[in-house]
């Protein structure tokens, strides 16, 4: 059965709930998925289908190729393996990855899914998470969730107004990028010119604090990022927390990627409003764990996400105190125009604003890129996911795409 604690219950700091309970646990489905698998896993279920041991590591080979590399939907794909095995592999097991049941194309080409996962868990609704493809004319970046909802509650996004519902799995998370390759003909056999990849790029952007489900996300990335698989570098890959401390120096020792902070302020008050995990947390623990991130160097900065909000943390003062907090550490700061959603009392900077901020950081000496903000007009940009299923009215649509135009 699954745990449905109040949707209220959670960890507290000075009584403000910095974390929310998972509502639910993960059930898998009668004929559980292979995606997302170790290889030990898999030799263990190509076991208990019948095969001999002296032959498990060649059938775990053939299954990874024909999964990770290949891409294929079913075991009648898998030309090399026996067709006794295949039977017997489709008697117990699945290679499914989330079901897409809405695709939006943005007028810029960013592409939002939202995606139903499997369960075996007979749930009122469906579980649904949103995963976001940014095409870039050197890159393509897939932007992957990590929970259904967020364990957290940032005053600015619009996936912390979500509940928490559960943690997703190894191959929950890895089956967004190989739906990503699915929708997009980017597996192995896909004929281009030059044979570029179309996702190149993953960043545990997407819905969810990613530290807050250390094991899997662990686990998904070194699949996505095996040689003899996905093969996405962990050079290309970045995992973004918002100040889970206890477990950035971990992130650095057994996953690797790349790490950016979400900072968005430069004082514990305001960041306890906009990020209430900082009063768990403070600015001076995270930035402490930021120190000592394994690897960091000119080479492997770490990035710190920086929201831009009107009137609240935009001031010349605020990119001061940014630049001396951040001294010593090798880094580069990401300025993010606030992207708005139904219902936020915040506003994106002014641009003028944006760009002075800007020039005081580039001028202290970092690196102070301002996004540009990508898939506005369908929910897709930073700090928009949300996975329910109720629909915009034309009326909010329309209200969103006239703020997107005016900032």
């Amino acid at each position: 059965m699954a745990v449905q604690p109040q949707p209220t219950t959670g960890v507290q700091a000075r009584g403000v709930l910095v974390e929310k309970t998972p509502l639910e646990t993960y059930v898998p489905p009668a004929k559980p998925s292979l995606v997302g698998l170790s290889r030990a896993e898999l030799a263990d279920c190509i076991g208990q289908a019948g095969v001999p041991e002296n032959q498990r590591k060649m059938r775990v080979q053939q299954l990874w190729h024909w999964i990770y590399v290949r891409g294929v939907r079913t075991f009648g794909e898998m030309t090399n393996v026996s067709k006794a095995l295949r039977v017997e592999l489709e008697k117990h097991f699945t290679i499914d990855r989330p079901e897409v049941v809405a695709e939006q194309i943005s007028e810029d080409g960013t592409r939002k899914w939202l995606l139903r996962l499997p369960s075996g868990h007979a749930a009122e609704r469906p579980h649904e998470v949103e995963c976001v493809y940014i095409p870039e004319t050197d890159r393509g970046t897939l932007c992957v969730s990590s929970q259904v909802g967020c364990t957290l509650n940032c005053s600015f996004c619009h996936t912390g107004t979500q509940r928490l519902v559960r943690n997703l799995t190894a191959g929950e998370i890895a089956g967004q990028v190989m739906i990503a390759r699915d929708r997009l003909g980017d597996w192995i056999d896909r004929e281009t010119p030059n044979g570029n990849r179309l996702v190149t790029n993953i960043v545990m952007m997407g819905m969810g604090e990613p530290l807050y489900n250390f094991d899997a996300v662990r686990d998904a990335l070194a699949i996505v990022s095996d040689n003899e698989g996905i093969a996405i570098s962990r050079r290309r890959i970045t995992l973004s927390t918002s100040g889970v401390v206890p477990n950035i120096v971990r992130a650095g020792e057994e996953i690797g990627s790349m790490l950016a902070i979400s900072l968005h302020a430069v004082r514990d008050d305001l960041r306890n409003e906009l990020v209430p995990l900082n009063r768990k947390y403070p600015i001076a623990e995270l930035l402490e764990a930021c120190r000592n991130y394994p690897g960091l160097s000119n080479a492997r900065r770490i990035t710190f996400e920086y929201v831009m909000l009107k009137g609240v943390n935009d001031s010349l003062d605020d990119a001061k105190w940014l630049v001396k907090l951040l001294k010593g550490i090798p880094a580069k700061i990401n300025l993010i125009p606030f992207n708005p959603w139904p219902g936020s009392s915040y506003q994106c900077s002014d641009w003028d604003q944006i760009e002075k901020f800007s020039e005081y950081i580039f001028n202290a000496g970092y690196s102070s890129p301002v996004r540009t903000p990508r898939g506005r007009d369908i929910l897709a940009a930073c700090g928009q996911l949300k996975s329910e299923t109720e629909k915009l009215s034309a009326r909010e649509r329309q209200a969103l795409r006239a703020m997107a135009m005016t900032d």
